[in-house]
């Protein structure tokens, strides 16, 4: 793939059928699994989210305390430390930036300041204290050039030195004809749009916020990027100099002032004939950050595989640890907890682990563990892993991915992102099927795919699956799990309310782990590794190992 991999993004409605069977289907996904202990997940969740921990910000003594407990977990557990020092730890150097910035802009004389928090937020895209940068404010509208779309916001228009203002999500979501629909592509990712801003020489890029584009309120951006922001601690690719997100409203404002309608300019956007529009307006911005270079740490931990040849190749599980800790005050708090957000996964995850180091004779392939940092940080905890993998990425099977699990109760029903994209879909849906589930693939209108820990290790080449709930529920009424799950997106995501709260229920969470430890299983002990489908935007490396 070439650097703009993205141009690739093709995504299908999941269908079993007329999908490459996998390399086998072994005895085991019909198999009774391992008892899966709730009392254990729950307290497990409890501990990682209590405030003791401070929201388990990576470099902090909440993370600290977080990854040991993790670790110990493990080590209870039985499974072998898997870090290159024969620790359960594999280091990862960050930066951390806590930004204090300041925007002005506005047309000929007529500036003004927006509020930080209220209006904007920005932050510094290179590792340094003091951020100066201005430059004339271009509307890209969606700031997409995909040439499998035949979609080309640029049209060659120089936009070096400028300032980018851009709309979140893709044409898709104003006409359901183009792109995938409401479903979105990597195109619609504000990280795309970073990268794609950075590539044609911009300074900066503004992203032009709504609830609707980006799939959350502005809470979550407040909460969000106001926080100590984290990169890898390496030499840099070249990049903008700032970004920022902006309020509808004062956006709206700013263009008004410039003689120029958002609305007007928001329908032109979702046209092919689009072309960058000179604003005339002008931004400043400036952004002082503190600056820390730290070392936090994946807790990685392994089942060695039964079989003397597979035993090399490995079938790897993710969770990350991480939230956003201490945060801007909402309701009176200000430590974000990440319960759902994902001391959910990390239990599940343990869970598994709990599961998978009971069964015997041992699977062939390696069974491998990563609780990851910094994934809310831009999944740089998956990121450094598969830069520096402890098993060889050609020579892992399947990675499984539990972010934000089901703790609402049993469900009917179960999803997982990826499932039609790589043969694992055929694995996850007889694992299911075992467990009297129905897998119901949703449309990924928030793009979840590109949001998580599986992402980068799909972008390396190893098929991948992040197991979403179900949301047919035992026992509640049609429509309650998405009532509950768009609550929660509205209300507690990546917000001081994602606590935990005695009323969570694990039957859906134990759902979720016997079918993950049913899949790993299955692929552990399968004579072939899984492989991507003809429609996938993911192929591996040439030199694919097979046993």
């Amino acid at each position: 793939m070439s650097l703009k991999w993205p141009t690739a993004v093709i995504m299908t409605s999941f269908a079993c059928t007329g999908a490459p069977a996998p390399a086998a289907t072994p005895a085991s996904l019909g198999a009774p699994t391992a008892a899966v202990s709730t009392a254990a997940m729950d307290a497990h969740l409890k501990y990682l989210a209590d405030d003791l921990l401070e929201g388990r910000a990576p470099a902090t003594r909440g993370g600290r305390l977080a990854a040991k407990y993790i670790a110990a977990q493990f080590e209870a557990l039985g499974l072998e430390p898997a870090g290159s020092d024969g620790s359960y730890f594999q280091p990862v150097a960050l930066v951390g930036m806590t930004p204090h910035p300041s925007l002005v802009w506005g047309k000929g004389g007529a500036t003004r300041s927006l509020t930080y928090l209220g209006d904007f937020v920005a932050w510094a895209e290179r590792p340094e204290s003091h951020i100066v940068a201005e430059g004339e404010v271009v509307f890209v509208g969606y700031g997409v050039d995909a040439e499998e779309w035949q979609w080309d916001d640029y049209k060659d228009v120089d936009v070096r030195g400028k300032v980018l203002l851009m709309l979140v999500n893709d044409p898709g979501l104003q006409d359901s004809t183009i792109f995938n629909g409401r479903a979105l592509t990597y195109y619609g990712r504000w990280t795309y749009k970073l990268e794609e801003a950075a590539r044609r020489g911009a300074v900066g890029a503004i992203l032009l916020h709504t609830a609707e584009s980006a799939t959350y309120g502005w809470d979550v951006v407040r909460g969000s990027w106001s926080v100590e922001q984290f990169k890898l601690d390496r030499p840099a690719a070249h990049s903008i100099a700032f970004a920022a997100w902006v309020t509808h409203d004062a956006a709206e404002a700013a263009l008004a002032r410039a003689g120029l309608n958002l609305d007007s300019l928001t329908r032109a956007a979702a046209r092919r004939e689009f072309r960058p529009v000179a604003t005339g307006i002008n931004v400043a911005v400036e952004v002082t950050s503190a600056l820390r270079h730290v070392r936090s740490e994946n807790v990685v931990a392994r089942i060695p595989g039964s079989d003397p040849a597979l035993t090399r190749q490995a079938v790897l599980f993710t969770a990350h640890w991480d939230h956003k800790g201490i945060g801007p005050v909402a309701n009176g708090d200000s430590i974000y907890n990440g319960a759902e957000d994902n001391a959910s996964g990390v239990a599940a995850m343990l869970g598994a682990a709990a599961a998978l180091a009971q069964v015997q004779p041992r699977p062939r392939r390696t069974l491998l563990f990563v609780a990851t940092t910094a994934e809310e940080s831009g999944l740089l905890g998956s990121e450094a892993y598969t830069r520096d993998p402890l098993v060889p990425l050609e020579q892992t099977a399947a990675e499984i991915n539990l972010d934000v699990t089901n703790v609402r109760g049993a469900t009917r029903d179960i999803d997982a992102l990826g499932v039609d994209r790589s043969t694992l879909g055929a694995v996850f849906d007889a694992a299911a099927r075992a467990e009297s589930l129905a897998v119901v693939h949703e449309p990924d209108v928030r793009g979840s795919f590109y949001r998580s820990d599986h992402f980068p290790f799909s972008k390396a080449g190893v098929p991948a699956l992040s197991i979403e709930p179900g949301r047919d529920f035992v026992g509640r009424p049609a429509g309650w799990g998405e009532q509950e799950a768009a609550r929660y997106n509205r209300e507690r995501y990546h917000q001081p309310g994602d606590e935990y709260r005695p009323t969570f229920s694990y039957a859906g969470m134990a759902q979720e782990v016997r079918v993950a430890v049913r899949v790993a299983l299955a692929v552990a002990n399968a004579p072939a590794m899984p492989r991507w489908l003809p429609n996938s935007e993911f192929q591996r490396p040439a030199g694919r190992a097979h046993p």
